[in-house]
């Protein structure tokens, strides 16, 4: 029988970083799919082409049984509204014209959000060439840029949300990250049975390449608690270096160490000179290939964000990279990120923004044996296999891409979506 034939539309794809890259397109070959990628040229985060590309009118690669079609797209991630529009719509246009004229038919499209242009894309094709859609949302716009600052204009926002609306009317199915995106949308109308929780994981093959490699130099001294990531503003750090504050005060030996860059990685060290933080060290971002090292070195992991109505319903990605590489974690977001770390007994939960409470936390698995931390790290991990792992994820969305193409197979899809 002739194999389903899945297209990934994405906008970021390896070599760049992203959540549902090669590794998803490389599990779903090993899955019996035929999988096309339909992608730009690289040049995120930094907004330049990645050395080694040239933009074209179409370039295709193969990785093993992977085909990729890269499409043109104007380069940019600056602070500038306009660089950052001009980026997402020319490639939802390149891409879409691809789609719709050039590809070989799929049997069903796999979308990414974000951007929203690319669900937009996504439904052109749709409509053009009666495919089901699955979208994958990894953000809820515009909440998101609503909390992150992107934009605060209120006519935006209510334009961005209709036009998100509308989306979400027209594609077939919905995955989401945690349950509460899932009520949210829910609350907004869309048909509880159209979305499905598919938890993201992580990058097991380079943690794991990572941890393999010779142990790597954490700061000396007591208990070392490792923030691994992004260091921007949505992080809200600053609690973090108050809570290390408390800690140096109240005689406590614990180190925390910040291995990352971001927007706010200036201030936090500027902070951290004005507290007299001796027990606080920042080291700079490394390849993901080399963080499973930290990770292996450190002894308990922390997880903080800003506390925000939105963040209650996202898990952070590095909670599962966090639990995959089973070490202990200290889990500072309220809301569905901390239930995880719950139900899988591999941590404990303190208040986001609270430094009482961070430092009440980080003290609390200083006074613990190495023996009960190790444990929690192998609930962790356990967890991680059994719930969240990428062959978990992988065997879920297969099921849905197997459910739609034998659906198309049987009957075309109405051309208004017909699924609300």
């Amino acid at each position: 029988m002739r194999k389903t034939r899945v297209l990934l539309l994405t906008q970021w794809f390896d070599p760049e970083p992203t959540f549902k890259g090669l590794l998803f397109a490389q599990e779903l070959v090993k899955l019996g799919f035929e999988v096309e990628v339909l992608t730009g040229f690289p040049n995120y985060p930094g907004g330049k082409v990645y050395p080694g590309y040239r933009i074209r009118l179409i370039q295709r690669e193969r990785i093993g049984e992977v085909s990729i079609t890269r499409v043109p797209l104007y380069p940019s991630h600056s602070g500038s509204v306009i660089g950052r529009v001009a980026n997402y719509l020319t490639f939802s246009l390149c891409a879409a014209l691809y789609g719709v004229l050039v590809a070989k038919r799929p049997d069903v499209i796999y979308s990414y959000h974000p951007p929203l242009t690319t669900g937009f894309t996504a439904v052109a094709i749709r409509l053009a060439r009666g495919v089901p859609v699955v979208c994958d949302i990894q953000d809820l716009w515009p909440d998101t840029l609503r909390a992150t600052g992107m934009t605060r204009n209120q006519r935006v926002l209510r334009m961005i949300g209709c036009a998100c609306d509308w989306f979400y009317r027209r594609v077939e199915r919905l995955t989401v990250l945690s349950p509460g995106f899932k009520r949210m949308l829910v609350s907004r109308g869309v048909p509880e049975s159209k979305i499905e929780v598919i938890y993201n994981w992580a990058d097991e093959a380079a943690l794991a390449a990572g941890a393999r490699q010779s142990s790597v130099s954490l700061p000396p001294g007591g208990l070392r608690v490792l923030f691994a990531g992004n260091l921007g503003r949505a992080q809200g750090l600053d609690a973090v270096l108050s809570a290390a504050r408390l800690l140096l005060d109240r005689g406590s030996r614990a180190q925390l160490v910040f291995l990352g860059s971001g927007v706010e990685v200036e201030e936090l060290k500027a902070r951290t000179a004005q507290l007299r933080l001796s027990n606080v060290h920042f080291l700079p971002a490394v390849p993901m290939s080399e963080v499973g090292a930290y990770l292996a070195a450190a002894e308990v992991l922390l997880v903080h964000l800003l506390p925000d109505e939105l963040f209650r319903i996202t898990i952070p990605s590095k909670t599962q990279a966090y639990m995959a590489a089973g070490k202990p974690i200290v889990m500072g977001v309220d809301g569905d990120a901390a239930d995880l770390v719950v139900r899988s007994g591999g941590g404990i939960v303190v208040q986001s923004g609270s430094e009482e409470s961070i430092a009440d936390g980080i003290a609390r698995m200083e006074a613990m044996s190495a023996e009960i931390r190790a444990s929690m790290g192998d609930r962790a991990k356990s967890f991680y296999e059994a719930e969240l792992s990428i062959g978990v994820g992988t065997q879920r969305f297969a099921k849905i891409f197997t459910e739609l193409a034998t659906q198309r197979s049987s009957a075309p899809a109405p051309a208004d979506g017909g699924s609300r």
